[in-house]
């Protein structure tokens, strides 16, 4: 059985997929019971998520934003290349706390780039390199593992590097746009009982980009130590 980096029983291989499911299951399991949980804790308004996401774009200067429906929940998203904030149903149309969270994130993410973030225009950058790398990178590494090429093994982790590079400057802008979100629930006369939501609803979202990217890092680590052993050798 394959069991990571060359053929056979690898325990510190599947430790690692241990890691990484429990991880996982954990951060999703957070965010999806603390999202429930503050859907059903109404806003003291009849402020819909995104009544509360053009406020805040407005707030903040920033204009020509559109706000349009997706389908599923917790799908949320902002696209820059179409400068839409995509809001799942319940938080489009919703008037709950976690709505208002959700919805303003996702405006933290417009303020962004109208702004020039630079960890933001770091992380568009990557963007297309990471498209063509994180699928390239594990077939160049079976093909390295099938030659006995250790060049190619190397180049296929180096290629992995640039998604955990990316991982890594995507914490930064989740984080800061959650941050610009929690400020403007602050001063946009909510109520404290929003600014508590949100700050749980953001914290519980964030921890799942923590988890990718730690994920992500480990995964890199296993794989240049399994590299550093066959050097030596």
């Amino acid at each position: 059985m394959y069991c990571g980096y060359g053929m056979g029983y690898d325990p510190m291989y599947l430790l690692l997929i241990v890691v990484s499911t429990i991880l996982g299951m954990a951060t999703q399991s957070y965010i999806k019971s603390t999202y429930a949980k503050w859907s059903k804790v109404p806003l003291d308004s009849s402020l819909t998520g995104a009544d509360v996401a053009r406020r805040m774009l407005a707030d903040e200067g920033v204009s020509g934003v559109g706000i349009e429906a997706i389908g599923g929940e917790l799908t949320d998203n902002y696209d820059p290349r179409s400068n839409v904030l995509h809001l799942s149903q319940g938080n489009l149309r919703g008037g709950s706390v976690a709505s208002a969270a959700v919805a303003c994130h996702e405006a933290g993410h417009a303020v962004q780039h109208a702004r020039g973030y630079v960890p933001v225009r770091i992380r568009s950058a990557l963007v297309p390199v990471v498209n063509f790398t994180s699928n390239a990178w594990m077939i160049v590494f079976f093909l390295g593992i099938a030659m006995g090429a250790a060049g190619l093994t190397r180049f296929a982790i180096a290629l992995f590097a640039f998604s955990v590079i990316f991982q890594i400057v995507t914490l930064p802008v989740e984080f800061d746009a959650s941050r610009r979100a929690v400020a403007y629930v602050e001063r946009s006369g909510l109520g404290p009982q929003a600014v508590r939501g949100a700050k749980k609803v953001l914290v519980a979202a964030a921890l799942t980009y923590v988890a990718a990217a730690l994920v992500s890092v480990l995964q890199l680590l296993y794989y240049l130590s399994k590299t550093d052993r066959r050097g030596e050798r």
